[in-house]
């Protein structure tokens, strides 16, 4: 028998299964939110150290000085090393990702996302340690990337790193990853809530107590942390005290709008240019050293568009740049962004799309009312939310790094109209693509099971055709030949199950050819025999068919025993092609289209 949650062994499910609840949790939620606070305490010392070191790198490697404060690139000079270091930084990558591990390249959650739905969120701990170090040096040495990709990589890698020390479930252990992943993304940003949204809409792939209780926990352990190793408040406060005309909101929307088509050209492009790194007739080590020369052309003509940017995002908000600057952070930023991610070096994509949604919106805040701050604040949520597909996390996001909780709704309407936009346009994320092209499908449409919203007696059929069990093995085999059914239930006198005779059962007796005068109740035992009940859940009697392989059903009174009715695979399909019809079938039941 396989082992599965509901069987306990006595082919029945247990009664706690015949009683169904909103949500399926127990004890071992309680031990996950344990464990989970330790997580989310080892994600944030992670997080603070992957800042400290990415601000010693780019302190010693464009100021010459041993600190770990944190510095701008605006202040570094221009010259032929501002070319040769992010080259030699990339060189360091790619020698690292050879001769370590290949699973440091990339942006760190599309990682992520293949550990938790393939790797059985298991992550090694070679990752956990070389992701920040590679991390460090391309953004130290002036990669245009953030850190919160790596520190999810790297929170991710240990929660399932504590994970794999218990006895835990994949589905557990994902839970583990995913806490350490949002422990870091909050000490950065202190964004727990956002966090958690982005575990939800992102991560998961679910939404249950066992997962979100537990993720929760650890961002919260994370917010107590912050303010001793970061700081409190918001990142970038912001106090916007705005007063919108009657149009406004339908102007955030079509900042929104702008923002998408954006977020489309740029994945398109990122994966355009990643298709040609793939014909260079050079061995892939090569390529981030490739997009360290790129990232280096830039910078000599906008240093500010290296390195991480929070600056840069400070100043889009609270104005202090000309429109001159901000149009060529937005070009450079996204050209050396779009080169140096697509050769397969290691960094994040969250700091840049915050940077290139906001100079969009900064633009656009031009011509409209409210302030360039204000603009840019929404073209950085509806960046991150159309891009990653994500608007709850876009916009709580730009709310909880600014502070300002009374601009709720336009930045709601900002990401929702480019996420609109880009689930239209394309059919897969930024994230998601790169896991499509290692030919793994995911789908990120979240919606309940129809098995369990369904009951047996929904599906089952009630006109069953069966065998007595004082009837002899000779008169069984004769209802066989004689055509009908595959498998037939065996009941007793009172109609009572006592167990299942299938047409490969018939057919050894027939080749043994012995005790054809013998009754069919001393043949079979309804010893273990899985029986349901027409109110039991069906998702229920779909596990307890899978736990005893069992291709048939009986379907039992639950008082009398008495046999009710048979749940077949065939009926089981009806209830997929039920939830199919609801989505495809369209009829109107008011007006000129009503039947």
């Amino acid at each position: 028998m396989t082992a599965y949650p509901g069987y306990d062994g006595q082919a029945q499910l247990r009664p706690r299964d015949r009683a169904p609840a909103d949500f399926n949790a127990d004890r071992r939620l309680l031990m996950l939110a344990a464990m989970a606070l330790l997580v989310g305490s080892l994600g944030t010392f992670a997080a603070w150290g992957l800042i400290k070191l990415i601000n010693l790198t780019t302190n010693l490697v464009w100021f010459g000085r041993f600190d770990v404060a944190q510095a701008s690139m605006a202040h570094a000079a221009r010259g032929p090393w501002m070319v040769a270091a992010p080259m030699l930084g990339g060189l360091a990558i790619g020698l690292m990702a050879r001769f370590g591990s290949e699973k440091i390249r990339g942006h760190g959650i599309p990682e992520a996302i293949e550990a938790i739905l393939i790797g059985g969120s298991r992550m090694s701990p070679k990752v956990a340690l070389l992701k920040p170090i590679s991390s460090a040096i391309s953004i130290g040495t002036g990669g245009p990337f953030g850190a919160e990709g790596p520190i999810i990589m790297t929170g991710g890698a240990i929660g399932s790193l504590f994970a794999q020390f218990f006895h835990l479930s994949a589905a557990e252990r994902k839970v583990l990853l995913v806490a350490g992943a949002a422990a870091g993304m909050t000490a950065i940003f202190g964004t727990p809530v956002a966090a958690v949204l982005l575990a939800v809409e992102l991560l998961l792939f679910e939404w249950r107590p066992r997962s979100f209780i537990p993720v929760a926990a650890a961002a919260v352990t994370a917010t107590c942390w912050r303010p001793a190793l970061f700081g409190s408040g918001p990142l970038f406060p912001f106090t916007a005290h705005v007063s919108l005309p009657w149009w406004g909101l339908i102007a955030c929307a079509g900042m929104g709008i702008v923002a998408g088509l954006q977020s489309s050209l740029l994945t398109k492009a990122l994966y355009t240019l990643e298709d040609a790194f793939e014909r260079l007739p050079i061995h892939w080590m090569w390529w981030p050293a490739l997009g360290g020369l790129a990232v280096g052309l830039g910078g000599l003509v906008e240093p500010r568009a290296l390195g991480v940017g929070y600056d840069v995002i400070g100043d889009l908000l609270h104005g202090g740049l000309l429109w001159r600057a901000v149009m060529a952070i937005l070009l450079v930023k996204a050209g050396v962004w779009l080169v140096a991610l697509s050769s397969g070096t290691s960094g994040g994509v969250l700091a840049p799309l915050l940077i290139m949604g906001g100079a969009l919106g900064w633009l656009a805040g031009l011509a409209l009312p409210g302030g360039t701050g204000f603009w840019a604040l929404l073209g950085m949520a509806a960046m991150l939310g159309g891009t990653m597909r994500s608007p709850l996390t876009g916009a709580v996001f730009a709310l909880e790094l600014s502070g300002d909780f009374s601009l709720l709704a336009p930045l709601l309407a900002a990401s929702t109209a480019a996420y609109a936009v880009t689930v239209l346009l394309l059919k897969r994320s930024i994230l998601t693509e790169k896991i499509a092209r290692r030919g793994q499908h995911i789908t990120r449409e979240y919606g309940i099971d129809p098995y369990e919203l369904a009951r047996v007696a929904d599906v089952m059929v009630t006109e069953v055709d069966v065998l007595r069990a004082d009837q002899t093995v000779a008169e069984a085999l004769a209802v066989f030949e004689g055509g009908g059914r595959r498998i037939y239930p065996v009941v007793d006198a009172a109609r009572r199950p006592v167990g299942l005779v299938s047409r490969a059962d018939a057919l050894r007796w027939e080749v043994d050819g012995e005790g054809g005068d013998e009754r069919l109740a001393d043949r079979i035992s309804d010893a273990g025999l899985a029986c349901v009940h027409p109110g039991d859940i069906l998702a229920r009697a779909v596990e307890l068919m899978i736990a005893t392989d069992a291709g048939r059903l009986p379907v039992t009174d639950p008082q009398s025993g008495v046999l009710v009715g048979l749940l077949t695979r065939k009926t089981l399909l009806l209830v997929r092609a039920k939830a199919v019809s609801a989505e495809a079938d369209r009829q109107a039941f008011f007006g000129a289209g009503a039947a």
